[in-house]
């Protein structure tokens, strides 16, 4: 494992961002939001929508450009970023449905999951099948050994070491590593075993997700996000490129249209409906929302332009995009919570017969 400092950052780091992802997949299958087909559905199709269309958004801009050696780059703007979502949201959704957030929650889960298959699928160049298949049964062993009575420091070090080798089999497959981090989340138990009160998904989540958050997260950032905006004297600044305006519109745009759309035509054609009772006009900052791509569509990005001079291109575009649709949801988030403030004042104000 000879890797670089930016290597370590983006395959192990960020690993353990995608082991606490893996982990809420799981909650929110199990327990959650997505335990329901039917409840589930809409929000589902909704990602899915979300990650097909600002994907031939991209590829209609950059064909109509003529941009060489930009079409690998289709699935950049298809992903959305949970955290910054739904902090967004937490910070200016006040007072706004739990339903609201709830459909944000599956759609933005379901969008990561995608995404991962994505990187899984169409991101290896060629793959090692027995580190591969070597991997599968350590990470089976994990999830026994997350599965017995009492898991004290023993355990946990050997589960630690457990997830080290399964990490280091999934890179020597050629596979993205960060795929390791996904399988070991999502075996461990989301319901509560042996009479415990919490289940152990949620345990570690809590004691994990601190670590992707103050130390995975930030280094990551700290070497995929860095670009220089200008790309030197006398050149075409990269926010003005075909990659970058090709990038930042899928992400703005195309999301916006996928989410609300596939909705309204999913709910129109079928029995479906949204759940908790929501109306299409309450997604809208939702679909703005999905245009938020930081992690990652700045992983995908490293692995699509690796090498190339499009590689900054599509981060700033991703940068300018997350920016631009944090600014926009915020605006819709507070202005659909001061309408309800209001109308909810105006309905306690009403005289009691």
């Amino acid at each position: 494992l000879d890797l670089t400092v930016a290597t370590w950052a983006t395959d192990a780091l960020l690993a353990v961002f995608f082991f606490v992802a893996g982990m809420e997949l799981t909650q929110e299958f199990v327990t959650g939001s997505l335990r329901h087909a039917r409840e589930a559905a809409v929000p589902i199709l909704a990602a899915v929508g979300g990650m097909a269309v600002p994907a031939i958004v991209y590829l209609v801009i950059v064909t109509a450009w003529s941009e060489p050696g930009t079409t690998s780059g289709w699935a950049v703007p298809t992903a959305t970023d949970i955290a910054f979502a739904l902090a967004v949201f937490a910070a200016f959704g006040r007072g706004l449905p739990l339903a609201l957030r709830t459909f944000l929650l599956a759609l933005a889960v379901v969008d990561d999951l995608l995404a991962i298959v994505v990187i899984a699928v169409f991101y290896t160049a060629a793959i090692a099948w027995w580190p591969l298949l070597g991997s599968l049964v350590i990470v089976a062993v994990f999830g026994s050994l997350m599965r017995v009575r009492r898991v004290g420091p023993v355990v946990v070090t050997i589960l630690v070491v457990l997830a080290v080798l399964a990490w280091a089999l999934v890179h020597a497959s050629g596979v993205h590593a960060t795929v390791a981090g996904v399988l070991l989340g999502m075996v461990v138990p989301a319901r509560a075993i042996h009479s415990e009160q919490i289940a152990r998904a949620h345990r570690f989540g809590v004691v994990v997700g601190p670590l992707s958050s103050v130390v995975a997260l930030p280094v990551f950032a700290f070497f995929a996000a860095g670009v220089d905006f200008t790309d030197g004297a006398g050149q075409t600044p990269l926010v003005v490129q075909p990659v970058a305006i090709a990038v930042a519109g899928a992400l703005v745009v195309g999301k916006f249209i996928g989410i609300l759309g596939t909705t309204a035509l999913v709910t129109r054609i079928t029995g479906l409906r949204i759940p908790g009772g929501l109306a299409l006009r309450d997604l809208v900052p939702v679909g703005i929302l999905g245009g938020m791509g930081f992690t990652v569509s700045l992983l995908i990005a490293h692995l699509a332009f690796l090498g190339t001079d499009h590689e900054s291109a599509a981060k700033a575009g991703i940068l300018v995009a997350s920016v631009a649709a944090a600014a926009l949801a915020a605006l819709c988030l507070r202005r659909d919570s001061r309408r309800r403030e209001h109308r909810g004042s105006r309905v306690s104000a009403m005289p009691d017969f």
